[in-house]
């Protein structure tokens, strides 16, 4: 593992450890840190979260997550010993619920052949 994706896991690990046991907003609930990407330069981070629920769930966590990078960027700072602490935005992961729907189709695949034969 290089020395980036040591950084994006280490980070990736203390916000979610931040979500879960330092943030109280309800929008964070099922909220979960699915990758880190940093820039080269360490200054920016796009930050890849999942969430159960519907669009409007998703919406809500990520506005909340938004208004709280700064928050979430300082408490960062108190446990990672880095230079500098990259500037953090958040973006839904889709891949995950795209994941999902090719598991359902391929479910729904497997139990057609079974009613064929």
């Amino acid at each position: 593992m290089g020395r980036m994706e040591k950084v994006n896991e280490q980070l990736r690990r203390e916000i979610g450890t931040i979500l879960l046991m330092e943030m109280s907003d309800p929008r964070f609930e099922l909220v979960s840190i699915t990758y880190v990407e940093t820039s080269p330069d360490l200054r920016y981070a796009k930050v890849f979260f999942s969430v159960m629920g519907d669009e409007e769930k998703i919406n809500n966590a990520q506005q909340g997550l938004n208004n709280a990078r700064n928050k979430i960027r300082s408490l960062v700072a108190q446990r990672i010993k880095m230079r500098y602490i990259p500037e953090i935005n958040f973006f839904y992961d889709k891949s995950i619920e795209y994941s999902a729907r090719i598991e359902e189709a391929l479910k729904e695949i497997k139990d057609e052949n079974k009613r064929d034969t």
